[in-house]
């Protein structure tokens, strides 16, 4: 079964996940889109910390929900935050933002 944005096929981005994970997926995927609300709020405070936090979060949880990109993401955040590198953070969101945005779920057995 498949879930995720009716778009042009051209620019999706499908991710295989186990069946087994298929009720808490959307939740996982709805959490990161939350993130992106914390984490604009917070650049536009300059919060370092709070984007250190939602960086490693993601790096950590990312992969063990099948979501490899959505980990190198957290890193990447993670790390900005650290250089204090704002316009790589920007990045970075707007990064996460176009993935949650073409991501498409395909669940196997």
């Amino acid at each position: 079964m498949t879930k995720g944005p009716d778009k042009n096929a051209d620019n999706l981005i499908t991710v295989y996940i186990d069946q087994g994970l298929e009720e808490i997926i959307p939740g996982f995927l709805e959490n990161r889109r939350r993130d992106v609300q914390i984490l604009e709020a917070a650049l536009q405070e300059r919060n370092l910390v709070q984007i250190q936090i939602i960086g490693h979060r993601m790096r950590g949880d990312g992969g063990g929900y099948g979501f490899d990109a959505i980990s190198m993401m957290g890193t990447a955040l993670e790390q900005a935050a650290a250089r204090e590198d704002f316009s790589a953070i920007r990045r970075h969101i707007a990064e996460l933002i176009d993935f949650l945005a073409r991501v498409t779920v395909v669940y196997q057995r």
